[in-house]
């Protein structure tokens, strides 16, 4: 009697607890959750409107210092530089922006790539919201290891780029740049900065970051 009643409830949760899945470039909408309902572990998804993913486990750890643990008590994400208005959000700030999804393939110099679903915000509504200066044209990204680059002012408009909090349909996890990592499509990993922590507005396009410092191209197109 035991054993079914056990069997039942887990059977239950299985039904009470469905997949959530946006639609490319839409706002994504969650379900409003009941006080007494406990969160579960998500499962990442191999599979989004009939194209098949890769998985959050096929990257190689290359990140100048390791992965980063972000102290979420004092995270703050700036927008600074050439705006009207420096502001700082929180990662719940964040979150309220306009949600979009995704399905974007990183390819590293290395020589190995990664299809995902990426879901996240534009960093063109948030920079839009400082107000951006008329000598702005370049954006240069800084992470909590030290790790900057840049990129373009209009290639960050005209492509809708984002900074994910999610890859997968899963939150991404501290090893993977939570709590945001910048999706520089059609550019290679180096400029997909991870453990976002400031965005700012420069006049210096032929600003170079860590990479590009040492070496590598400043555009970083894929070839």
């Amino acid at each position: 009697m035991q054993r079914n009643i056990i069997i039942t409830l887990i059977l239950t949760g299985f039904m009470i607890a469905g997949c959530t899945h946006t639609t490319k470039n839409s706002q994504t909408q969650t379900p409003n959750s009941k006080s007494s309902s406990k969160d579960l572990e998500s499962v990442e998804i191999r599979e989004y409107q009939s194209e098949k993913l890769g998985s959050m486990n096929d990257f190689r750890e290359n990140s100048i210092k390791g992965p980063q643990h972000v102290d979420m008590t004092t995270y703050k994400l700036a927008i600074t530089g050439f705006v009207d208005k420096p502001i700082e959000y929180t990662y719940d700030e964040v979150l309220k922006h306009q949600n979009y999804s995704k399905v974007i393939t990183i390819h590293c110099i290395e020589g190995w790539s990664v299809k995902l679903l990426w879901e996240g915000i534009l960093v063109k509504d948030l920079v839009n919201e400082a107000g951006i200066k008329p000598e702005a044209n370049t954006v240069i990204f800084h992470a909590y290891d030290g790790y900057t680059t840049s990129l373009p002012l209009d290639f960050i408009v005209d492509n809708d780029i984002l900074i994910a909090h999610k890859m997968n349909d899963v939150t991404l996890p501290p090893e993977r740049g939570y709590p945001f990592e910048l999706v520089a499509e059609d550019k290679y990993g180096y400029k997909w900065i991870k453990w976002l922590t400031e965005i700012e507005l420069s006049n210096n396009p032929d600003y170079k970051g860590y990479w590009e410092s040492r070496g590598y191209n400043n555009d970083a197109d894929l070839k």
